[in-house]
């Protein structure tokens, strides 16, 4: 259970960041492509261009850090309602159980107090 739990958290997170990284390539490219057609002044375009590389840069390294999330099969991990639903079927199977158990020792009383 624990094992699946962090699965799936590492897969979000892969998600996460990939999506990160992404987004940062786009506003990257949009600001360079403005910068190409209209004139912004250099105190304004290094610095966004810094910050948007560093963001890109630290989305590409957690992306890679998290990269375990790409081998995950969409069949075996749960989400996480699944696994709320599996928790549910642990929970009925133990309820029936435990019932089988009651009814189990009244049967066997009953049958005590018929022989005696």
């Amino acid at each position: 259970m624990m094992k699946m739990r962090s699965e799936l958290e590492l897969k979000r997170k892969y998600n996460q960041f990939k999506h990160h990284a992404w987004a940062g390539l786009g506003f990257l490219s949009v600001f360079l492509a403005i910068t190409r057609f209209f004139s912004v002044p250099n105190f304004i375009s290094i610095p966004i261009t810094l910050i948007l590389v560093f963001y890109i840069v630290i989305s590409l390294i957690f992306t890679y850090k998290y990269r375990g999330g790409v081998s995950l099969k969409e069949d075996v991990v749960l989400t996480e309602k699944g696994i709320i639903e599996k928790e549910k079927l642990k929970l009925e199977k133990k309820k029936a159980k435990n019932e089988e158990k009651i009814l189990k020792k009244k049967l066997k009383s009953e049958l005590k107090a018929k022989k005696k």
